[in-house]
């Protein structure tokens, strides 16, 4: 007998959005649940991540790791390696709080030492936790704890003798640790720690590349690091991003173009749906499109892509419409050579209860080619933010 010969068809057909039968579907297999994709980094989508391993242990996460702030610098400073503090984030967010040791897991990845302490003391906290006394160390169990104990070790012997552990995050230290003893690949140790908490999804980061982000401003000055351009850890952008690139370093502007990993390209080719989601516009969303590759993985795939923009300030997205971040989605995917269609099919809001700063215009949206579905994103509970459990339900219904 012939092997039977896979073929792909193209169908359009109508969903009701929220679809509770199909939700309720997923919800009770979520094992088998649908290949939703993310574009993002940062906290923004965090609620959402939690909401979804309810119905789908199968998401996708691509995340930027060009974070250049915080104790992501000390590590990155020390050590020239990608930003590890989103991936620990979402992981986090995407792991299973039900199963056995996995909440003190989550407790001691959370704990950040303190940011006033002095170093001799911050250094006897770390030792103490290699040791196995510390009491957030203690209460995981074994084997989870054995193998946390081996990358603490492992990081006391790599650490540089000036290392600054002032407001350090432990969850980064042990992933960074893991990485350097993973012959400096990120894959391996999201892999085992994917495993150790149980995380109901996948998380990659688009490059395994110690790079920066660098933008030029509409008033000609450029910037170089993710830090400069998010308005948290310094003075918010008094100019809008005229472009946006990759660097080697946060002394050298020259735009680089590294080729997307193979396992993201691999995750976009399976995908069932491509979400551009709430995060900062920049810094999260558009940095994951700009390794080469990644816009023609996207529109050669033919699933849904959509795009969920922010409510309230953005401090990167200075004077921007939402219909001119869906042009500039497009525009990204043009620079990857992409000549077809390359805005969005979807863009979801919520004009009743939503604050879109700048007055959401639809017919402008759908003027370049992406349709507008206004349907219920903010509750009472989460106003006047996205609520995660309304936005993973629309999310589901489109699959």
């Amino acid at each position: 007998m012939s092997d039977l010969q896979c073929r792909r068809v193209s169908i359009s057909r109508e969903v009701a959005i929220p679809d509770h039968l199909k939700v309720e579907r997923y919800r009770r297999a979520p094992e088998v649940g649908p290949r939703i994709l993310f574009f993002s980094g940062g906290t923004a989508l965090r609620d959402t991540s939690r909401e979804l391993i309810r119905y789908t242990h199968n998401s996708v996460h691509i995340i930027t790791p060009f974070d250049s702030g915080g104790s992501s610098a000390v590590l990155r400073d020390a050590f020239a390696m990608p930003a590890v503090g989103d991936i620990r984030n979402r992981l986090m967010a995407l792991s299973d709080q039900t199963v056995h040791g996995n909440p003190e897991i989550y407790r001691l990845f959370t704990y950040r030492l303190s940011e006033d302490a002095e170093q001799d003391k911050l250094k006897a906290e770390l030792a103490e936790m290699a040791s196995g006394k510390h009491r957030y160390v203690c209460s995981v169990p074994d084997p989870m704890r054995k193998i946390i104990l081996n990358h603490f070790q492992d990081f006391l012997e790599r650490m540089p003798a000036d290392f600054d552990l002032r407001g350090a995050s432990v969850g980064n230290l042990v992933l960074a640790a893991g990485y350097l003893t993973s012959r400096r690949q990120m894959d391996p140790v999201v892999y085992l720690f994917s495993k150790l908490v149980q995380v109901c999804g996948t998380v990659m980061p688009v490059v395994n590349r110690d790079l920066h982000l660098a933008a030029r401003l509409r008033d000609d000055r450029v910037i170089v690091g993710q830090h400069l351009l998010t308005g948290k850890e310094s003075a918010p952008l008094d100019s809008p991003v005229e472009s946006l690139w990759l660097a080697e370093s946060l002394q050298d502007e020259d735009p680089v173009e590294p080729a997307v990993d193979e396992n993201v390209l691999e995750a976009l080719a399976q995908a069932e749906l491509i979400c551009y989601p709430v995060g900062s516009f920049y810094t999260s969303v558009v940095a994951n499109l700009l390794p080469r590759g990644v816009g023609n993985a996207v529109a050669d795939n033919p699933c849904p892509k959509v795009f969920v923009p922010n409510m309230g300030r953005d401090p990167e997205a200075i004077g921007m419409t939402v219909a001119d971040q869906v042009a500039l989605l497009g525009e990204c995917l043009r620079a990857d050579g992409v000549t077809e269609r390359t805005v969005p099919d979807l863009v979801i809001v919520d004009t009743c209860r939503g604050d879109y700063r700048i007055p959401f215009a639809a017919e402008e949206v759908e003027a370049l080619g992406a349709r507008v579905v206004d349907c219920d994103l903010v509750s009472d509970e989460s106003e006047p933010y996205i609520d995660g459990r309304l936005l993973s339900q629309v999310l589901l219904s489109l699959t």
